[in-house]
């Protein structure tokens, strides 16, 4: 169950990262709203996680789908790049976050 509150955490962190965006294109209360709700429940269930899950392994995990998520969602809404290089080291670190949950 742990985990599974882990990868909400770190889903909530990319829409979190979202509304960054959001709110400074728009920069209106909303977007704040959203963004500050988000990061709020990502640290939340975060910090549930944490109860059974190691805080390096917690930690890694969570920054690990907040940044290939962030990456992923510049790439399909805002026409990021999809350099080969890119998606390799994007690639890279979800394999090392996958990692983690296999040796833990």
């Amino acid at each position: 169950m742990a985990w599974i509150v882990l990868v909400m955490a770190g889903l909530f962190e990319m829409l979190g990262v979202l509304f960054i965006n959001i709110y400074a294109k728009r920069n209106n209360i909303s977007s704040l709203l959203g963004l500050v709700l988000f990061f709020s429940l990502s640290f939340v269930c975060l910090s549930i996680a944490m109860h059974t899950i190691p805080m390096s392994t917690s930690y890694a995990v969570w920054t690990g789908i907040g940044a290939v998520g962030g990456a992923l969602l510049g790439i399909v809404y805002y026409g990021e790049s999809k350099d080969l290089k890119r998606m390799f080291f994007i690639g890279l670190i979800l394999a090392s976050t996958i990692g983690l949950k296999l040796i833990s």
